[in-house]
């Protein structure tokens, strides 16, 4: 990662352009940001016209990070993917920043966590199918193919299949190429355009975190894998949240999104959710073993340092970032890109 900001750095240097890690633009307008210029995103910004309120949105002024990790088998997939699923709010809660948009307070820890929670219902969420019996790579499947369609990928170009469904392609009746059946290449990239907190593709994508600064860049990657790559602490993990309802899921979801650190839903507090989390994967970590810091360090815990900070001060970045506002910024949110930037 390191290695990587320098790279870019060097460049951005030259053109005089600085980088600020948040979860939404603080104050830029709609019509300031332009489309990222790709072809599937036109066709993808006029589908999230018609469909929830904040997919432009979205597209334009929000940033996650996300963690990639394997599975190695169906069973294992499936813990994983409850487990990411379940607890997807606590890593919302722990790296919630972008308590800003549009110039103002929001109202919300993480305000990018508020778009996706009114993007598409169709391809956003929780997904209680997830927890329920039968669960496995067919029943993701199944799911996937019920997803309506952005686009197909042909000679390339983008093709619209807006609202179409991949299962009428797979019987070679989609009306945007009659005739045709898709291709392993076609499913991948349907595949890319379902968006829930936690999504499979070959491997799990955590999807649940603002974009930060640069120490909690790699505190991410940390937290998961310290829950996901030893199975000790997945099974942990999997106890605190395995009798949840979907409604409590859900409830913490939205939570999270709104008061960070401070969540509390039917008797579970977030703080000390977190506090327990963390502290498994803390021990995944250690019991990991894998040398970090050049081999300096006997395991990788130094990179949660960051949000072990979080649980004792109990301030999140967005925390801190008000702290700042209703401080010494006197209002001024501008302050922040001096200050914040790398």
């Amino acid at each position: 990662m390191n290695d990587h900001l320098r790279e870019v750095k060097a460049v951005s240097d030259e053109i005089g352009v600085k980088f600020i890690g948040l979860g939404a633009a603080p104050e830029w307008m709609h019509e300031e940001m332009p489309l990222m210029p790709k072809g599937r995103y036109k066709l993808m910004n006029s589908y999230m016209e018609k469909v929830g309120t904040m997919g432009t949105a979205m597209m334009r002024r929000t940033c996650t990070v996300q963690v990639n990790l394997d599975f190695g088998s169906e069973a294992d997939m499936v813990q994983k993917l409850r487990v990411s699923l379940a607890l997807q709010p606590v890593a919302t809660a722990l790296f919630a920043n972008s308590p800003f948009f549009e110039g103002k307070v929001n109202g919300h820890k993480s305000w990018r966590a508020k778009i996706w929670r009114h993007l598409d219902a169709d391809r956003t969420g929780m997904l209680p199918f997830v927890f329920e019996d039968g669960m496995g790579f067919e029943r993701w499947v199944q799911w996937v193919l019920d997803v309506p369609m952005y686009f197909v990928y042909r000679d390339g170009k983008y093709i619209n299949a807006l609202g179409m469904s991949f299962r009428d392609f797979l019987k070679g009746e989609l009306p945007a190429l009659p005739g045709e059946k898709p291709t392993l290449s076609d499913w991948a990239d349907h595949l890319t355009t379902v968006f829930p907190e936690a999504r499979i593709k070959q491997f799990i994508e955590m999807r649940g975190a603002d974009g930060g600064p640069w120490r909690r860049l790699c505190a991410l990657p940390a937290f998961w894998v310290g829950l996901m790559y030893d199975q000790n602490s997945l099974d942990a993990a999997w106890d605190l949240c395995k009798n949840w309802a979907a409604e409590q899921r859900d409830a913490l979801r939205v939570a999270a999104s709104i008061d960070g650190l401070q969540a509390k839903v039917d008797g579970i507090n977030m703080h000390d959710l977190a506090r327990e989390v963390v502290a498994i994967s803390e021990a995944g970590l250690k019991a990991r073993a894998r040398a970090g810091a050049g081999g300096l360090l006997p395991d990788e815990t130094h990179f949660l340092n960051a949000v072990k900070e979080t649980i004792e001060t109990g301030k999140t970045p967005a925390d801190e970032l008000l702290d700042r506002y209703n401080g010494d910024w006197n209002g001024d949110i501008s302050k922040i890109y001096d200050e914040y930037s790398y």
